[in-house]
């Protein structure tokens, strides 16, 4: 195996797992009941005006950045070894 193989699924590999886990780390979301459809689901309090700096956001930028070099790093694990041949 070429050494750019051994890195690029060393990376695969462990993105995917931090995936995973910071998938199964985030709270699910409720706003999707019978109550939110009557009162149109709309809570003004202090935690949704600083969600930039909460645990979720966090988690989830996290994520999206993980999930962003895993599709990266898949590309160029499949594309580069075309041309280096």
């Amino acid at each position: 195996m070429k050494i750019l193989e051994i890195i690029g699924g060393s990376v695969l590999l462990l993105s995917c797992i931090l995936i995973i886990i910071f998938g199964l780390m985030q709270d699910q979301k409720q706003d999707q009941n019978m109550t939110s459809a009557i009162t149109g689901g709309t809570y003004d309090s202090a935690f949704s005006k600083n969600e930039g700096n909460t645990k979720e956001a966090i988690l989830k930028r996290w994520t999206k950045w993980l999930m962003i070099i895993f599709f990266v790093v898949t590309l160029v694990i499949t594309i580069v070894p075309v041309y280096l041949k």
